[in-house]
């Protein structure tokens, strides 16, 4: 796979969050992604009250830092949002869309599983923002039941996998949720989540190579991410290579 990849999902902006701690380090972010193929870069800081609330005010700041200092690969605005700062102002909201766009990337939580989070993602719908919901592969009730999440991408939803979880860097049953989300045709976008070398680091050429099926890997890394930035539909889910999904 030759095209160059579009990342939605990153820590990169310095000091913000759990990810990139200052100028210096997500500059190295940056020259790592660029190094992987990726020439477009999401920065989704948290966006989580209970530890991380950042403003709208705050990410652009630290976006304009970054930017001019002259990263190796193209930066653009995003959050991460919590599921609790959905009710925020629409025209707050609107600030942290991917890329400038109307999608929200949407933070699934790390335990439970909020029996109203498809009724949360159509109100968002009804405001006019497009859902991406982030990494639900990593929720324990997600692992022991991915049919879980087919009402809600049934509804309108887009759902974005962590490279990471694909490779099995986090663990089996991450990497097992992830198989059979693709295997059911519930995933659009495939990202790298990074933080920081430690913590998911940056790139998504690992996965891609994991999947073991360049037509899928395209349009989760390139077809996808390239339509959401777009603002435009989604193209249609290639079919499925005869030898299935991840290369031993």
């Amino acid at each position: 796979m030759t095209a160059s990849l579009i990342d939605l999902h990153s820590h990169v902006l310095p000091g913000l969050d759990d990810g990139a701690a200052t100028l210096a380090e997500a500059l190295e972010m940056c020259a790592a992604v660029a190094a992987d193929g990726v020439e477009i870069l999401v920065a989704t800081p948290h966006v989580r009250a209970a530890d991380y609330p950042t403003t709208p005010e705050q990410m652009e700041t630290a976006l304009a830092e970054l930017q001019a200092a002259d990263p190796p690969v193209q930066v653009l605005p995003g959050g991460e949002l919590d599921l609790e700062e959905l009710d925020r102002p629409r025209e707050e909201l609107a600030r942290f869309g991917l890329g400038g766009t109307t999608a929200l990337l949407v933070e699934t939580p790390y335990l439970g599983w909020p029996l109203d989070l498809a009724e949360r993602m159509f109100r968002l719908q009804v405001q006019g923002f497009r859902p991406v919901l982030a990494h639900p592969e990593r929720n324990p009730d997600v692992q022991e039941r991915p049919e879980l999440l087919e009402p809600i991408v049934d509804g309108g939803t887009l759902v974005q996998v962590t490279a990471a979880s694909v490779e099995g860097r986090v663990g089996r049953r991450a990497r097992g949720a992830a198989r059979r989300l693709l295997e059911l045709g519930l995933v659009h976008v495939l990202a790298s989540d990074a933080h920081t070398p430690d913590v998911r680091a940056a790139g998504l050429t690992g996965a891609v190579n994991a999947l073991g099926d360049d037509r899928l890997a395209r349009w989760l890394t390139v077809d996808v991410p390239g339509a959401i930035l777009a603002g435009s539909d989604v193209p249609p889910r290639p079919a499925r290579a005869r030898r299935g999904f991840f290369r031993r």
